[in-house]
């Protein structure tokens, strides 16, 4: 960062990757904000884990899809460490379900959490971020490939990704980055519940690098788009997986 701010928000910040950027961006400094939509007990843990370790952390709930609560979690972190200089919108949820058999109300529950939870988090960032902030969100890699059963999902995150370059161009003169981290198949519950054996393999396979992602894989992306070496990184997406696309 070019300031001096070391308090970031990390949304889903309970479990997968957002709980591996809580604990990386702890570990590097800063003061962490530990938000979680219903889980308050991993949320405990991982605060304190980074207390544990010398950190400072709080958790707060918050539903991403509901303004309000955003507005609060922003006011609970700059009440408890001050401006915030980092935010992370790892919050997301991901459904496998064809265009054939999609509802509508699985397809609005997807966008509700993707789509108008990253505006959520981006309006609030917009107006609370310090000057010379960081603005991370998150895409995903399957964008580019367009497999079966992932329309809805996908195409939330396609929104993710325009949000997240316009948002860039809209905070001109205020030095502050936008970046979106688009991770490709990672080791997460969020990634494997519903998936057999034999598939989690064969995604396993397809990266060149033979491998599922892990989640601190993605963690240290995040610490480098929120750390200094990042500053000259804005409006991109970073695809972090392992040459999959």
């Amino acid at each position: 960062m070019t300031n001096t701010v070391k308090t970031a928000i990390v949304t889903g910040g309970s479990r997968g990757i957002g709980r591996a950027a809580a604990l990386r961006l702890a570990s590097d400094g800063f003061a962490v904000v530990v938000n979680y939509g219903g889980n308050a007990t991993r949320a405990t843990e991982v605060v304190g884990e980074i207390k544990s370790a010398g950190g400072r952390a709080l958790a707060v709930q918050a539903d991403v899809a509901q303004p309000g609560d955003v507005e609060r979690l922003f006011q609970e972190a700059e009440r408890a460490f001050g401006p915030v200089g980092v935010v992370v919108n790892s919050a997301g949820v991901m459904k496998m379900l064809p265009l054939e058999t999609s509802s509508a109300g699985d397809f609005d529950a997807i966008f509700a959490t993707n789509v108008r939870g990253t505006f959520n988090v981006l309006q609030q960032a917009a107006k609370r971020v310090s000057d010379g902030g960081r603005v991370i969100t998150f895409s995903t890699s399957v964008i580019a490939l367009s497999l079966p059963n992932y329309g809805p999902y996908a195409a939330s995150k396609a929104a993710v990704e325009v949000l997240t370059r316009t948002l860039a161009n809209e905070l001109r003169g205020r030095h502050i980055s936008v970046n979106a981290v688009a991770p490709g198949p990672v080791g997460t519950e969020l990634f494997l519940e519903g998936k057999s054996r034999e598939q989690i393999e064969r995604f396993a396979r397809l990266a060149p690098l033979e491998r599922l992602g892990t989640p601190d894989d993605i963690a240290g992306v995040v610490s480098f788009l929120a750390g200094p070496d990042g500053g000259w990184v804005n409006g991109q997406v970073l695809r972090v997986n392992g040459g999959y696309v």
